[in-house]
């Protein structure tokens, strides 16, 4: 959409060809519906949270159309928008629909052509260079500019289903194999039943494996039917998913109080013993975390549920502490890259021209968003970047 709103206000005659029947499917789900279209950190800060070279091969697409301008082309339309917490920005109504009523008012304002139900099969090539497209219908369009923008093969109900990647490799490009990204994780353990739907607040993980560890900010966990999923765990979900694939063991190690130091925190516990020497174990951890927790963490701690503060020995008060500070799970899957929030890999770098997002191998052929190998952590950097190369590749096509 931003590449043919782009396009159009080039003036050119530019014709979006979009397979659902309607506009926007994947966009609406973006940020749990509401939508989180940006970032508003600095160009360096925000480069840092693209994997591998990504983020540097984007610096062309980010000088042409970055954040601010981003926010401005939304609020010049009328989209009021809030800054939240990591400096992430929502429309303030905290819907999608939003976001995206705007867009395709822009796309009618420039005369964009909308084709919906629309399904691509093949691009015409003649001498290196594109010349029209062929629907599977039937129908052809002539085109000496065209913008594949077809995003990767994650959430494929949303349309997502990786066949313009399929159409660039036979187009003679290079593509980088799929893996999941920003991805919920399987744990080995029997815990995650018991803590389904738990939201777990100031929290830190660690990952590691036998060689190397991420050391996670604070920050949200939540727990999956499988396994472990939020913020934390999607940021890092794909290096641990690099890992695994290396068939490295890797350790998931929450730190259920990482304000508090190990020795604060045993003397923490030292005063809820006293304080209530009658008390079982399950009901003083209750104090200190949700139910199902405590729960669970008693039976991992192997202390009898109703034992007494009182009755606490040192080793198993300390067992618990460690516990609470180095609580291990052992990761043993992503999960399928359908539930990934965005697919990583797609058509390599190497094959595509940082500064216009033209093919290296055919005249006249754009990529733009999911379906390059760029992604991201959490936080709006990858919904940016499919703006940033978009504009960029509509504003290329039609000053070319």
């Amino acid at each position: 959409m931003m590449a043919s709103i782009r396009s159009g206000e080039s003036g050119q005659d530019t014709t979006l060809i979009e397979k659902n029947p309607a506009l926007g499917k994947k966009l609406l789900l973006s940020g749990k519906g509401r939508c989180n279209l940006t970032n508003s950190c600095d160009l360096d800060s925000f480069i840092k949270r693209f994997s591998g070279h990504s983020g540097q091969f984007l610096r062309d697409a980010f000088a042409r159309f970055f954040n601010q301008d981003l926010i401005r082309f939304f609020q010049k339309n009328g989209l009021e928008l809030k800054t939240e917490r990591q400096l992430r920005v929502f429309p303030v109504s905290d819907k999608s629909h939003s976001v995206l009523a705007i867009l395709k008012k822009e796309l009618q304002k420039n005369k964009v052509k909308v084709c919906l139900n629309a399904v691509l099969k093949d691009i015409f090539i003649q001498g290196h260079r594109a010349k029209g497209v062929l629907l599977s219908d039937g129908r052809t369009f002539a085109a000496d500019k065209i913008i594949l923008a077809t995003g990767g093969v994650s959430y494929s109900f949303t349309g997502s289903t990786g066949e313009g990647i399929m159409l660039a490799k036979r187009l003679g490009h290079r593509i980088e194999s799929f893996h999941p990204g920003l991805v919920p994780l399987q744990i080995r353990q029997d815990y995650p039943p018991f803590l389904e739907g738990l939201t777990l607040k100031n929290i830190r993980l660690v990952f590691s494996n036998s060689e190397r560890q991420i050391f996670s900010p604070v920050g949200e966990l939540l727990f999956t039917h499988s396994g472990i999923s939020g913020p934390l765990v999607l940021t890092f979900s794909g290096k641990v998913a690099e890992w695994l694939q290396e068939n490295k063991i890797v350790i998931a190690e929450v730190d259920l109080k990482p304000a508090l130091s190990i020795q604060v925190l045993e003397q923490r516990l030292l005063r809820e013993f006293r304080a209530n020497p009658k008390k079982n174990i399950k009901k003083i951890l209750k104090n200190l975390l949700p139910q199902r927790l405590a729960d669970l963490l008693v039976r991992i701690s192997d202390i009898p549920a109703e034992k007494n503060a009182s009755q606490i020995s040192q080793d198993e008060r300390r067992k618990l502490v460690g516990l609470l500070k180095h609580w291990r799970m052992t990761v043993a899957r992503p999960r399928p890259i359908e539930e990934a929030m965005i697919t990583r890999g797609g058509v390599s770098l190497s094959d595509i021209n940082p500064r216009t997002m033209e093919s290296r191998k055919i005249r006249g052929l754009y990529f733009a968003g999911e379906m390059i190998d760029v992604d991201a952590d959490t936080g709006g950097f990858n919904l940016q970047a499919a703006f940033s190369t978009g504009y960029l590749a509509g504003y290329s096509a039609s000053t070319s």
